[in-house]
């Protein structure tokens, strides 16, 4: 059954699926990291804030701002899904200014690894994006 991106649904989906990864799980290996993702220009919502945390050998997903995180992403909803989608490479989008990073950059630098294997972890999943 397909999830609406970045819902609810999505998130709970989407944490069940990494905890369930030993790819991911063993990036993730010792780490702790909380990573604050800004989604703006979203159809029918504006803008969406949600949090990766890692901590203990888990991940959760879940819809939330916090103002102590490691690092921040923020991008339009465009963007997002066209990194979801697998159209986009994050490096890519990085550099070419569709991705602006806040708070520590070298965090995510350090740990490209887990979000490497963050997206293969939920390339599989069923999900359908706004218009």
């Amino acid at each position: 059954m397909a999830v609406q991106f970045l819902s609810e649904e999505f998130m709970t989906e989407a944490t069940a699926r990494l905890n369930d990864n030993d790819t991911f799980k063993s990036a993730i290996a010792g780490l702790s990291l909380d990573v604050q993702f800004v989604v703006t220009d979203v159809p029918d919502s504006d803008t969406i804030n949600y949090i990766l945390t890692i901590a203990d050998g888990s991940a959760e997903l879940r819809l939330a701002t916090i103002e102590d995180f490691d690092a921040s992403i923020t991008s339009t909803y465009e963007t997002s899904s066209s990194l979801s989608r697998g159209e986009l490479n994050t490096q890519m989008a990085f550099m070419t200014g569709k991705i602006k990073i806040g708070g520590n950059p070298s965090k995510l630098i350090m740990h490209q690894n887990v979000f490497v294997a963050f997206a293969n972890a939920l390339k599989t999943m069923d999900i359908t994006y706004a218009a």
